[in-house]
């Protein structure tokens, strides 16, 4: 509806920038850092976040970045069933036949790690998102899994990316004690500042084809306040933001347009 009424190539909120177009901002920053950091020391990182943050984008972004040749970067998302469920998407991931034992599925994975760390001089990288919803037996197999030569190496580099409750499950149950003791890197993304939103806002009209600024600085304001600074509730408010100011045939977007797009999102 808007995309012609402002002279849009195309809806600027709806579709995902690319891995070299994001954004860049603070905490976006701060956590692409420990991200590196993490891959230099090959061991357990965790990135936990509110909802909508951006800690998937900010995966991507990061992966984007990594040479094929030197790291093979495994990512899974399906983390809801049972341990040989999930050491077979692993397998999968690692280009694995399926396994019918967890033993074998466990020994093959492991002896793939090491065959691309020994033999084709490739860094694993294992990418678990949604990790908030893994089971306890689940959590306590990926640590074995990283375990080599009796923990004198480490070949593996596991990422463990979930919503804030996956940080409160490590730190207050004793059964993840000994996972949560070998997590080196801890990340919390966290979301636009209030300086911030207007820029991540131009940015994403202006990739679209926009020349000028659509928004006033109430609006901005608003939306800020609303969003939280999660980009993914500032995506979708600023969507319907410019729906309603369509709507109205307006040449920008104003703070009533912002309220419209609250009440239609019940915020």
């Amino acid at each position: 509806m808007y995309q012609v009424h402002f002279g849009l190539k195309y809806y600027p909120f709806d579709i995902a920038p690319k891995a070299d177009q994001l954004f860049d901002y603070a905490a976006a920053r701060e956590v692409r850092d420990r991200l590196r950091h993490l891959l230099e020391l090959r061991g357990i990182g965790l990135l936990t976040s509110e909802a909508g943050s951006g800690k998937t984008t900010m995966c991507r972004q990061v992966v984007s970045q990594l040479h094929p040749n030197t790291y093979r970067v495994c990512y899974v998302t399906l983390s809801t069933g049972s341990v040989l469920d999930s050491y077979n998407v692993m397998a999968h991931a690692f280009g694995l036949e399926h396994f019918y034992s967890r033993a074998a599925a466990f020994k093959a994975i492991q002896d793939e790690v090491s065959r691309l760390v020994v033999a084709s001089r490739q860094y694993p990288v294992l990418i678990f998102d949604e990790a908030h919803h893994l089971h306890p037996t689940i959590l306590e197999e990926l640590r074995l899994l990283t375990n080599y030569t009796m923990d004198s190496e480490k070949r593996l580099c596991l990422l463990l990316v979930g919503l804030s409750e996956l940080r409160r499950r490590l730190q207050l149950m004793a059964a993840h004690a000994s996972l949560a003791q070998r997590i080196v890197i801890r990340c919390r993304m966290g979301g636009l500042t209030h300086d911030e939103v207007g820029g991540y806002i131009n940015h994403r009209l202006q990739l679209a084809g926009c020349e000028s600024e659509l928004f006033d600085p109430p609006a901005i304001h608003a939306l800020s306040l609303a969003s939280k600074g999660l980009p993914r509730v500032l995506d979708r408010l600023t969507h319907l933001a410019l729906v309603a100011a369509a709507q109205t045939q307006s040449r920008i977007v104003t703070a009533d347009h912002v309220t419209i797009a609250c009440d239609e999102q019940e915020l």
